[in-house]
């Protein structure tokens, strides 16, 4: 096949591609992102084999690529899951793993993702599913050291060291895997462009040519992508719109538990989550996170409170904690530690203009205790009790719990799945829910007393000893 050369300039932020260069990018309007790639690329061929349309059919794949059909007539299957046993891992991916699916996880260094994914991968060697794992960062010894360290089955685990794209299709199609693991796709890069591993056009390029692949042979297909100082995944944004799925690792590495949240599932619920603990023998889920979360609360201390959250399908509760102390500078500190700062801007506003507390000279610092990452406006109620009792000094009611949402006017907005919400806080201990007059139960939850309120004053005057 004939090879054809040519310029493109491809935005660093977004992953557009012009073909002259611009001082401002033309579709994310950022400035100064513009480089320019050199493109090499073949002419054009037939989309996949014969052999490749073989393989779909053995994996249950209908091919019914390129056919133009009338949307009543599609026939509509539930996509068949491989289950892992992790049980923390298949709820995040919303049961199980998709045969074709393409995955993104990322993370902070260190923080477990190739750990997690030789897990993943031993698991299903030991269901008898042909797996490959393609490291571009470790030597086969490396990884392999990993493995025995972890405890896991070496016997049947395939794995190599590469990153050339074109030799990593080949194995995928002689071999024909049915879970592959690519760490990462920063680190590969193909012949045909002439830019270095980890530019945007190779990274768009090989996690295309490579998704192209899974959905042709039915693989299932995860990339292990590199973050950004500022916690974002590293490449163009694209990147994230041609997978299936994109999980995030969070926690503080020098902790023992790990929060893997799905920001986008084709194929199940997203924002869900799930709770690990890196052990001596890799990482292991954990069925009841609230314990974890509330395993230091007191409440005897002003300024800790206890929200209850929604991460996905599951409600968790955290303890938020606030300190609030006389400022010595000219402009108070606002910071927050899993709580959006600017929300806090504006929501101690609300504390000010309809509860009569100004904190105009004081620095307030909130917390969400054990590293989890709230992003929710049903914590906005929390935030504020917490401000109040550290503010007045006064610890809040034994056994309370809290959730709603604040508006401008201070009034108490609803929450979503506040029922469940308050049966998970009744079957840990608590005793006293302060929550949004719309979220009221119809029917009484035993040993649970339901302070319904409408405005942030009655909840403030609720929640003190």
């Amino acid at each position: 096949m004939a090879k054809r050369d040519r310029v493109e300039f491809v935005c660093s932020e977004c992953g557009g591609t012009t073909a002259k260069w611009h001082g401002q990018c033309p579709h994310c309007k950022a400035w100064n992102t513009l480089q320019e790639f050199k493109v090499t690329t073949k002419g054009a061929a037939s989309r996949y084999s014969s052999d490749a349309r073989d393989v779909r059919s053995s994996r249950g794949f209908v091919d019914t690529t390129g056919a133009v059909q009338n949307l009543a007539e599609v026939s509509i299957e539930e996509a068949p899951r491989i289950v892992t046993g992790l049980s923390e891992f298949d709820r995040v991916m919303g049961g199980g793993l998709v045969r074709g699916g393409v995955a993104l996880i990322g993370g902070d260094p260190g923080i477990g993702k190739s750990t997690l994914l030789i897990q993943v991968m031993a698991r299903l060697v030991a269901l008898g599913i042909p797996s490959l794992y393609v490291s571009g960062e470790e030597s086969a010894s490396q990884i392999a050291l990993r493995a025995q360290r972890l405890q896991l089955p070496l016997e049947g685990m395939r794995l190599m060291s590469e990153i050339e794209l074109e030799h990593i299709e080949a194995v995928i199609i002689k071999e024909k895997p049915a879970f592959v693991v690519i760490d990462s796709i920063q680190t590969l890069f193909s012949g045909e462009l002439d830019s270095a591993p980890g530019s945007v056009s190779q990274v768009r390029e090989c996690a295309a040519r490579l998704t192209r692949i899974a959905k042709t042979y039915g693989v299932t297909l995860f990339f292990v992508g590199h973050v950004t100082k500022e916690g974002a995944l590293a490449g163009p944004r694209i990147l994230e719109h041609i997978v299936d799925t994109v999980l995030y690792f969070e926690g503080d590495t020098h902790s023992n538990f790990r929060l893997v949240r799905a920001f986008k599932n084709r194929f199940g619920a997203v924002n869900e989550l799930g709770v690990f603990a890196m052990t001596d023998h890799g990482l292991r889920g954990v069925t009841n996170p609230s314990a974890i979360f509330l395993s230091e609360y007191k409440s005897n201390i002003p300024g800790s409170t206890v929200l209850v959250t929604q991460e996905g399908t599951r409600p968790i509760l955290v303890e938020v904690q606030a300190l609030v102390d006389q400022s010595h500078l000219p402009t108070p500190r606002r910071l927050s530690v899993g709580v959006d700062t600017q929300r806090l801007a504006m929501l101690l506003a609300v504390l000010h203009r309809h509860a009569g507390v100004a904190l105009f000279d004081q620095d307030v610092f909130v917390n969400a205790v054990g590293g989890v990452k709230i992003s929710e406006t049903a914590a906005d109620l929390a935030v504020l009790v917490a401000i109040h009792s550290s503010f007045r000094n006064k610890p809040l009611s034994p056994g309370l719990v809290v959730f709603g949402e604040v508006g401008l006017a201070g009034e108490i907005r609803p929450a979503p799945r506040g029922q469940e919400r308050l049966r998970e806080a009744a079957k840990l201990g608590f005793s006293r829910a302060v929550i949004p007059r719309a979220n009221a139960p119809k029917q009484p939850i035993d040993g649970l007393e339901i302070v319904a309120v409408d405005r942030l004053s009655d909840a403030l005057a609720a929640v003190i000893r």
